[in-house]
């Protein structure tokens, strides 16, 4: 389909002769454009998520200017649109309180200004969902252009991630293996540039499933942040959009169960972040396209891990790159994706990879030279039991494999401040054998869902060289950690979830291969307990958090607002 000029939306703001078209063009001109550079072109949103407080997106101002350079180009009017950056790190309790936050602001600065397309900027964690997920739901032609990983770092000789490397060294620190001024000189030299995380945690997941999905253009989401190749890239997305709009190719024309279906299984050949089942969902939700836990799970269950990244493998992003990223990856996968699923370039994922090459097999392996084979582990395992009837999720290629099948004692907190304050008593009575759990972590309970799930190993433990024990948490874990951590339990035990009537004691049964995670607690006890439950927690009664723990999902269903999923066909804003 080819659109004309007056099937452009911008057309109502600026086309017409009554005072509202003059006020429109009247404060246009205001900001020193010249009637011609904006009459009769398409204009096109740049969504920025730029922050001083958001290191992984510090660059994103100049991408913008590369953007606009692209859209000048192809003839249409670039317009910046900052937005919320939930960046990771510094964003309390958790960037996850704010996904939905960004989601609706995206929808409804598309909604409310003269916007034809959109170019959208981001790719630390939940800035890449949010960002999509108000773009689905708007409907207009969008281009996802991935902020990118940043640069491989090295301490004396050693290459180090952020994140991954980050719970490495606290634990060696705690272990008293580097000091206090160890831990200070690598504050300033495992992160060296601009860019999200250069392991493969949850920025780098999501980024490389939306390229799958053909949101980006293909092998966007590999290139490292400050490569002169970037900002060509983000050029040629401004250059791409103005097209787009012209063809009227939105997401909806994109996004089909098959797509989905190829992004899912770029998800587990990556050994991607357990996050990216939240968002998969929520976007999914927001497209109208049913997606479940249990398609994870299958989809898991068929395709191994194949990039050799951290933290399940021993490389960093830059290497994936040079390698021939996420394209090489997705040609060695091809036998289990739908090869004629649409991108944003208007082709087929099929046509897009057909030339792919990989210059490196031990970083990209191929099916029959595994990462981590189905045998010894997944990137995504379902949960099912006493303990999680709605279900939990654990990244049991991650996890120690004698821990996949596991009795224990709990050991459990109600919340992470007192728990560090036990966990470092080098006097704690524990095992190897104990299971620890932390709950009230979840979307109502912490609020947010924070990544609160990969919990420390008690210090007496670390002491004995001990590094992994089984972990469970109603939260989520940060994609750069790694360990038998069993996440997302839902229901929540802050909504009267059966990990509220866990007690310290109680055995807990874990079998992955049986996809089972129980306490060996019976019936009737557990009637019991759940009379005794003391009332729940009041909640926020102002701020967006009174918003969010009021309408927000359990994980198992993407945690968005039960108001903002589906397809909605709202009205274009009355303008007299």
């Amino acid at each position: 389909m080819t659109k004309s000029l007056s099937e452009l939306r911008s057309q109502r703001w600026f086309a017409s002769s009554d005072i509202r078209g003059f006020a429109h063009r009247q404060r246009t001109q205001q900001m020193g454009l010249r009637r011609e550079e904006f009459m009769g072109k398409p204009v096109i949103g740049i969504i920025n998520t730029w922050s001083e407080m958001s290191p992984c997106h510090a660059h994103l101002r100049d991408r913008a200017e590369a953007v606009k350079r692209g859209v000048w180009q192809a003839g249409g009017y670039p317009v910046e649109l900052p937005a919320l950056s939930v960046g990771e790190v510094m964003v309390k309790p958790t960037t996850m309180l704010y996904r939905n936050f960004l989601a609706m602001e995206v929808e409804e600065l598309l909604r409310c200004h003269p916007i034809d397309g959109c170019v959208l900027l981001g790719g630390c964690d939940k800035s890449t969902p949010g960002l999509l997920m108000g773009a689905i739901s708007m409907d207009l032609p969008a281009v996802f252009c991935p902020a990118g990983p940043m640069s491989s770092g090295r301490w004396r000789g050693t290459v180090t991630g952020a994140g991954t490397h980050t719970k490495t060294y606290f634990d060696k620190l705690r272990r008293g293996e580097i000091s206090d001024a160890d831990w200070v000189d690598l504050e300033s030299r495992m992160t060296r540039s601009a860019g999200t995380c250069n392991t493969m945690g949850t920025a780098s997941t999501m980024t490389s499933i939306v390229d799958a999905m053909g949101l980006t253009l293909t092998g966007a989401s590999s290139l490292p942040a400050v490569d002169s190749a970037h900002p060509r890239m983000a050029s040629l997305c401004g250059e791409r959009i103005v097209a787009m709009v012209w063809e009227d190719l939105k997401p909806s024309g994109i996004l089909t169960r098959d797509s989905f279906m190829n992004g899912l299984a770029a998800y587990m050949a990556l050994g991607g972040s357990t996050n990216a089942s939240i968002h998969l969902i929520a976007m999914a939700g927001r497209a109208g396209i049913p997606l479940t836990l249990e398609d994870m799970a299958e989809m898991a269950a068929r395709i191994p891990v194949l990039a050799n990244l951290f933290p399940t493998g021993s490389h960093l992003m830059e290497d994936f790159h040079f390698a021939g990223g996420l394209p090489a990856l997705l040609r060695k996968l091809s036998g289990h994706l739908q090869l004629d699923a649409r991108t944003v370039e208007n082709r087929t994922i099929g046509e897009a990879i057909a030339d792919a090459e990989c210059w490196n097999d031990e970083v990209i392996r191929g099916l029959d030279n595994p990462v981590t084979p189905l045998s010894k582990g997944r990137t995504l395992a379902l949960l099912k039991g006493n303990l999680a009837p709605g279900g939990a999720i654990i990244k049991s290629s991650a996890a120690d494999p004698k821990f996949l099948r596991h009795e224990g004692p709990a050991l459990v907190f109600d919340d992470p401040g007192t728990m560090m304050r036990v966990l470092d008593d080098p006097d704690l009575d524990v095992t190897e054998d104990t299971v620890l759990v932390l709950r009230n972590a979840g979307p109502v309970g912490a609020p947010g869902m924070p990544e609160w799930g990969n919990l420390p190993i008690p210090k007496a433990l670390l002491k004995r060289g001990v590094k992994d024990i089984v972990r469970i948490c109603d939260g989520r874990m940060s994609g750069t950690h790694y360990g038998t951590c069993i996440l997302h339990v839902a229901p929540e035990s802050a909504v009267g979830g059966p990990l509220a009537l866990l007690r310290t004691g109680d055995v807990v049964v874990l079998d992955v291969e049986a996809g089972r995670l129980d306490m060996r607690v019976d019936d009737a006890e557990l009637e019991a307990r759940r009379a005794a439950l003391p009332p729940r927690g009041a909640l926020y009664e102002t701020s967006f958090t009174a918003l969010y723990q009021r309408h927000v999902s359990q994980a198992p269903e993407g945690c968005d607002f039960d108001f903002l999923s589906g397809v909605r066909n709202l009205p274009e804003p009355a303008i007299h």
